[in-house]
């Protein structure tokens, strides 16, 4: 099932791990907390071509539990867990 940002609920328990291709492999990272804020945020971009130069993404800030805050930019690579039995669409799923 895939799961958009927005469907994300704040103040939720989440784990995002993302994949990033590069050579022959893929450098995998996970990252878990609690969300903090989600949506789209524009960001300039200078291959987007579209009118006003901007790019928009899907973006998920989380706060792990040693207070540290991390925004994750969601792709088609990344993968958004529930965590603690509580599910933001019914379990796990990947971001279109």
């Amino acid at each position: 099932m895939t799961i958009r940002a927005e469907q994300i609920e704040v103040g939720k328990r989440v784990r995002v791990t993302q994949q990033i291709p590069h050579g022959t492999g893929t450098f995998t990272t996970t990252v878990e907390g609690v969300v903090v804020s989600q949506g789209k945020a524009k960001t300039g971009s200078w291959f987007a071509h579209t009118a006003d130069g901007k790019l928009w993404l899907d973006r998920l800030e989380l706060r792990k539990d040693d207070g540290e805050f991390v925004v994750c930019n969601l792709d088609r690579y990344s993968r958004v867990e529930a965590v603690d039995g509580a599910s933001p669409s019914g379990g796990a799923a990947e971001v279109a």
